[in-house]
C-alpha cells in the first residue's frame, strides 16, 4: 500500500519532501525528532516570528502537562500528534501556528525537569536520524516553514481548512 502524501503549505519542492518523510515516521519518532530539532536549534526558534506569537496563550498549554504524571504526559503529547480529540489536543488545535511552534519549544524545553524526558533506552533509528541531518542542512527559514507545516498538521479540531491555493488557484479574499 503506497503511503498517503498529504497536503501542505510549503512551497519549496525539497522542503515539502523532506516533511513528507518525517509525517511518515511513527508518532514516538516524531516526538523524538521535535525534541531533537528543538533541542539543536534552541533559542533560534523563537525568534522566528516573536510578535506573532502569544505566549499567554501558549504557556498555560505548555504548563497543563505540569501536573499530569509521566505517562500522562507522554500520551497527552501523542494525542496531539495523532490528532485526536482531548482537552489538551483541542486546546493546541485552537492555537495559530506561532502559538503551536510556542508550545513545542516550551515542552522541548521542559522535557527532562517538568515534563518526562526522553526516554534512557530510546535510540534513534535510520530515518529519524536521516530526517534531522536533513533539516539541518536546510536554511534558516526553510527549517521554521518546515516545523511550522508540522505544528499545524497536529492538533484536534472541528473546524477544516479551506483547499490550498495550489488546489483551486484562487484565494478567499474578496
Amino acid at each position: 500500500m503506497a503511503s498517503e502524501t498529504r497536503t501542505t503549505q510549503i512551497t519549496e519542492k525539497s522542503t515539502n519532501d523532506l516533511f513528507q518523510r518525517y509525517d511518515a515516521l511513527s508518532v514516538d519518532d516524531k516526538l523524538a525528532l521535535l525534541y531533537y530539532l528543538y533541542e539543536a536549534m534552541g533559542n533560534s526558534i523563537t525568534p522566528a516570528a516573536p510578535e506573532a506569537a502569544d505566549p499567554e496563550l501558549a504557556e498555560p498549554l505548555v504548563e497543563a502537562l505540569f501536573d499530569l504524571s509521566e505517562d500522562e504526559q507522554l500520551e497527552a503529547m501523542r494525542k496531539v500528534v495523532r490528532k485526536e480529540h482531548s482537552d489538551i489536543s483541542e486546546r493546541y488545535g485552537g492555537l495559530s501556528a506561532n502559538n503551536q511552534l510556542l508550545v513545542w519549544y516550551g515542552w522541548a524545553k521542559a522535557m527532562g525537569n517538568q515534563i518526562v524526558g526522553m526516554p534512557s533506552d530510546y535510540q534513534a533509528e535510520g530515518p529519524v536520524n536521516d530526517i534531522l541531518s536533513a533539516i539541518k542542512g536546510l536554511e534558516f527559514e526553510s527549517q521554521i516553514s518546515l516545523l511550522r507545516e508540522a505544528a499545524t498538521q497536529m492538533g484536534f479540531s472541528n473546524v477544516t481548512a479551506p483547499p490550498p491555493l495550489a488546489e483551486t488557484g484562487t484565494t478567499d479574499s474578496l
